[in-house]
């Protein structure tokens, strides 16, 4: 799949130029997310810090010493029964879709929620047409949870939201115990 194995790390602030490239794409041309304005790099910087403060993991696929797609877990709701529940988010530079990058930073993204006490993850899927993220969500592990159909407009049509979700650790075996945030 790689010429060379992408390296999976914790994302740092020299990242957040490229990372706002990857996204900037995604808002521009596709339905993956809702944003309808590209976040410059300070208002996706501002996001990044966000996410670390809170002690949630932001991880990079790197080739080559390039960014290649990013991952991060953050927040589902913000209230407090929701507190072990995540929900991911991964996008992938649009040269190097289709080899296995969203596989390796979602399987990461999946290990640490899991290791920090996280018991449910949730992918909320922008447009119900779009197979390749459905698809990853369901190879590793995710099962459809509903449906909103028509749940936004953009790029001049009403798009739906997936949900899908998946168990962490124990899931809803045993109760839970304090997340970690390391």
């Amino acid at each position: 799949m790689f010429d060379t194995p992408p390296i999976i790390r914790a994302a740092r602030p020299s990242d957040i130029a490229k990372i706002q490239a990857i996204y900037a794409h995604y808002v521009e041309a596709g339905t993956a997310s809702f944003e309808t304005v590209a976040p410059d790099l300070a208002e996706m910087t501002k996001r990044f810090e966000a996410i670390r403060a809170r002690g949630f993991p932001y991880i990079v696929a790197e080739i080559d010493g390039q960014v290649t797609g990013y991952a991060y877990a953050g927040t589902y709701r913000a209230r407090a029964a929701y507190d072990f529940a995540v929900e991911d988010s991964v996008y992938i530079a649009p040269d190097r879709l289709g080899h296995g990058l969203g596989r390796a930073l979602l399987g990461a993204l999946i290990e640490a929620c899991t290791k920090a006490g996280y018991r449910r993850m949730i992918a909320v899927i922008g447009d119900s047409a779009n197979a390749p993220s459905i698809n990853l969500h369901l190879a590793l592990g995710f099962a459809h949870a509903g449906l909103l159909p028509s749940a936004g407009w953009k790029h001049g049509r009403w798009v739906d939201s997936v949900m899908m979700q998946r168990a962490l650790g124990d899931g809803d075996a045993t109760p839970p115990k304090p997340v970690s945030r390391a």
